[in-house]
């Protein structure tokens, strides 16, 4: 009998399902937006409720698509934005707020609380991360301060808190599971990523009862089953991890000095460092990966808030391109950027700058600047943003880059690919998965169910689609991300 991985990739803009095959072919797909929620500048929230149809609705179609049944699907792999951050009551499954999305900056003053009264460094070493208004923890806290009721029910122990894996996995088992893997937990500036568990110190500092957090399991094993009334059959979910660390496993990055770049609404690069403690230097994170059976192993990471997301600003807020895909062709009718550059700090900076006041910015605009030249800047703000974390990489581990591997759906762009190419001097190595996210959620859930051996069968599977070499000289590079450096500077608020 066939026997199927359904896996779901619940990310920042919409939700996806796939039916992956034992060949590791995606053999049904199918893809839905959800609404957008800005109740104030620098503020980003989400519908939970949408967010779960969205997905349920994804889940059938993509198993009518494929002509697969539920009792033909031997696992569910999950894999899910990070951070997001939700509290439903325990009894009812109702959300008690909108989710409130990684890239909302409203918990800043908490974050700035939390270094004025000289916390800081007990975050970062315990957690790996920098405080910052993008994790998990300061939104929590938010919420509680400030939704009426929501304090005095999580006292009682009433409410529940989870990243969207474990939001969704509540729903599919019917309330009755409440976990999440070690990779989001890392995420929340809660958790001890060296002990493996929540912190006490930390939960006080922000007041959160413990009574509010999922049980942290491996990303590899089964850790419930769907109720049957979602699909008429009980299936294992199987697979969890957060999308870019789903992401490292499905590009096969299971030792130690591998790396991938995920080039979507935001773009985040890791390296898997293994099981060694290590010093992520300025700029960086370290944060909990899994290595090829699923267990937590160390990662480096760099996090670029505002990637892909950048042309869906030039289509949806400047009206400047109909789609995505015509950027390519845009971009390549001009000789070059004609000076512009285009600072996407939409959301404050990310990697390696952590600025969370900065806001975006375009500079060298001439009288001949077209809008060309603003979309081909926008493509190459993206890029220059992998350079500086690539940069910030070398520095904190003293290795260099000869290859980089990359999905996502920006990668699709050729022009993209060939400039960071270019602008990094190193081959960039295109998967024939650019849902390398969903695959690794596929993935972990099928060796959990023993569809996939460990290891060397995962890395066969994963194929190399296009390998882009440099072509531009040291002095034009040099150029260029000066350019980019003195634009960086322009929107800086903190030296």
């Amino acid at each position: 009998m066939a026997r199927y991985i359904m896996a779901i990739d619940q990310g920042t803009t919409g939700s996806r399902a796939m039916i992956v095959n034992q060949e590791g072919q995606v053999v049904g797909s199918e893809y839905s937006e959800f609404p957008q929620i800005y109740p104030k500048p620098g503020w980003v929230e989400h519908d939970p409720e949408k967010i779960w149809d969205t997905t349920y609705k994804v889940m059938k179609q993509a198993m009518f698509i494929s002509g697969v049944s539920p009792k033909d699907i031997s696992g569910i792999g999950i894999t899910n934005q990070r951070e997001t951050t939700v509290l439903w009551d325990r009894s009812s499954l109702k959300p008690l707020y909108n989710a409130i999305v990684w890239q909302c900056r409203r918990s800043a003053d908490i974050c700035d609380s939390i270094k004025a009264n000289g916390y800081e460094k007990l975050f970062r070493d315990k957690t790996g991360l920098v405080v910052d208004a993008y994790f998990s923890g300061t939104k929590i806290k938010w919420i509680m301060d400030n939704v009426p009721n929501v304090k005095d029910k999580a006292d009682k122990g009433q409410v529940a808190f989870g990243t969207m894996d474990t939001w969704l996995i509540a729903k599919l088992t019917g309330g009755k599971i409440h976990v999440t893997d070690y990779t989001n937990a890392s995420r929340t500036l809660l958790y001890d990523i060296h002990n493996k568990s929540w912190d006490n110190d930390l939960l006080k500092i922000l007041g959160i009862p413990d009574s509010l957090l999922p049980d942290v399991k491996p990303s590899a094993g089964i850790v419930g089953y769907t109720d049957e009334s979602i699909f008429g059959a009980s299936v294992p979910i199987a697979g969890i991890a957060g999308d870019q660390q789903a992401a490292l496993f499905g590009q096969a990055c299971f030792s130690k000095g591998q790396a991938k770049n995920t080039y979507g609404t935001g773009c985040f690069m890791l390296l898997n460092v293994g099981q060694e403690r290590i010093d992520p230097g300025k700029g960086l994170i370290l944060t909990l990966a899994c290595n090829e059976y699923g267990q937590p192993c160390y990662a480096l990471e760099g996090s670029i808030f505002i990637g892909g997301a950048v042309i869906q600003w030039l289509r949806d807020g400047l009206g400047i391109i109909k789609t995505a895909k015509e950027t390519q062709k845009i971009a390549e009718s001009v000789e070059n950027n004609g000076g512009v550059y285009l600072v996407p700090a939409f959301a404050g900076l990310g990697a390696p700058y952590w600025d969370m006041y900065a806001r975006g910015g375009i500079s060298g605009i001439t009288r001949s600047t077209t809008h060309a030249h603003i979309v081909r800047a926008a493509l190459e703000g993206i890029a220059f943003q992998v350079k500086d974390l690539i940069s910030a990489f070398e520095s904190a581990t003293g290795q260099s880059f000869s290859v980089l591997k990359v999905d996502g759906g920006a990668t699709s762009n050729n022009f993209l690919m060939q400039f960071q190419s270019d602008l990094l001097g190193i081959s960039i190595d295109r998967s024939r998965y650019i849902e390398s996210t969903g695959m690794g959620a596929a993935f972990l859930a099928g060796i959990a169910v023993e569809l996939w051996t460990p290891g060397e069968e995962i890395t066969k599977l994963r194929q190399s689609e296009c390998m882009f070499e440099p072509k531009i000289d040291e002095d034009t590079k040099k150029k260029l991300y000066d350019g980019w450096i003195d634009a960086v500077n322009r929107v800086k608020t903190h030296s």
